[in-house]
């Protein structure tokens, strides 16, 4: 059977270290706080000088995932690019990949997903393979937050959480006979909480796009009701593991780890909870990286390869919630 399977993976932080405490210096916080509701005790960040984009971030990946999967760029058939922090306004970042990865005819496509652009990439990524429309795609998720957050006492609450850094996956399409690849996925999205977790500035429809007094009303920074966040997070995340489970006929105890978007903590130790999963099955470093959203699952999962939490027949879950809201599950199996 046509399967999609991850042929490498890759990640890349900026070498920039940032501590709670360094943040404590900034705004009225401190390490026990931001510990306690988050679980965060450091994060990385681009220079503050600026000048480096997710597209950099995502090349650094790319060019590890790339090496360890065999390909060379001109391999690649598709690029998905996943960011809510793009370099530019327009145009997307994975034409900027494409580019600095020597590519002048790729398709690139950028996805607007946030939190959980990795699975809707990966979703998607499927789908074209599976259709015969690609058979090598390179999948990026990375974020560049820190130059856009709020570093006041006022936005601290968000401006905690955030972190840089980019993760990439080679797909490829491959007939298996032993299950292995992508096993189901399961997508969904509910726009009446869209408000719970944005950033309003530029928006297209204001007129002009961004102005003095929107600058002046901090509304180009990024707000959340963590409160909403966390219960929407709490509730959905175990009824789409079990949806995802159900669509692949997949036990619950078959699952040998789950990955879970790093957007906090004390979610992730929720979601455990209700599904009555040991510690040991439920992969965090949000403690290192802080919420790197679209980063944030590549990373992760290119960080457990390496630790060796993960490998040949092992079944993994994916899985996440962020703005717009949007949550899901990708369920896969390595293969050899």
């Amino acid at each position: 059977m046509l399967k999609t399977v991850i042929s490498g993976t890759g990640r890349y932080v900026p070498p920039r270290l940032v501590t709670n405490d360094e943040l404590s210096r900034l705004m009225d916080t401190s390490d026990e706080w931001i510990r306690q509701r988050t679980g965060i005790v450091q994060r990385h960040w681009v220079p503050s000088q600026g000048g480096v984009g997710v597209s950099d971030l995502g090349l650094e990946a790319a060019t590890i995932a790339l090496r360890r999967a065999g390909w060379r760029p001109e391999d690649i058939d598709m690029i998905i690019f996943a960011t809510l922090s793009p370099d530019l306004f327009f145009p997307g970042s994975g034409c900027l990949l494409a580019h600095k990865l020597g590519l002048s005819t790729t398709p690139a496509l950028d996805i607007r997903q946030q939190c959980t652009g990795f699975l809707y990439g990966l979703a998607t990524a499927d789908a074209y393979i599976r259709s015969n429309l690609a058979e090598r795609i390179l999948l990026v998720g990375a974020e560049v937050h820190s130059t856009g957050l709020d570093l006041s006492d006022q936005g601290r609450d968000v401006a905690v959480i955030f972190g840089d850094g980019a993760g990439a996956v080679c797909l490829e399409s491959k007939t298996t006979a032993d299950g292995t690849g992508v096993l189901a996925a399961c997508l969904h999205a509910d726009g009446a909480l869209s408000e719970s977790l944005m950033c309003y500035a530029p928006a297209s429809r204001e007129n002009p796009r961004i102005d003095e007094k929107m600058l002046q009303a901090g509304r180009h920074y990024p707000v959340m009701d963590g409160k909403t966040i966390f219960k929407t997070a709490v509730r959905r995340l175990p009824t789409v593991a079990a949806e995802v489970l159900k669509k692949a006929d997949v036990p619950l105890a078959a699952v040998d780890l789950f990955i879970p978007h790093q957007a906090n903590l004390r979610i992730n130790q929720a979601f455990a909870k209700a599904l009555d999963l040991p510690e040991a099955k439920v992969y965090n470093n949000i403690q290192h990286y802080g919420n790197t959203t679209a980063a944030s699952i590549p990373l992760a999962v290119d960080e457990a390869i390496e630790k060796g939490v993960v490998g040949v027949g092992s079944t993994v879950m994916f899985i996440g919630l962020g703005a717009g809201v949007t949550w899901g599950a990708v369920l896969y199996r390595f293969g050899g």
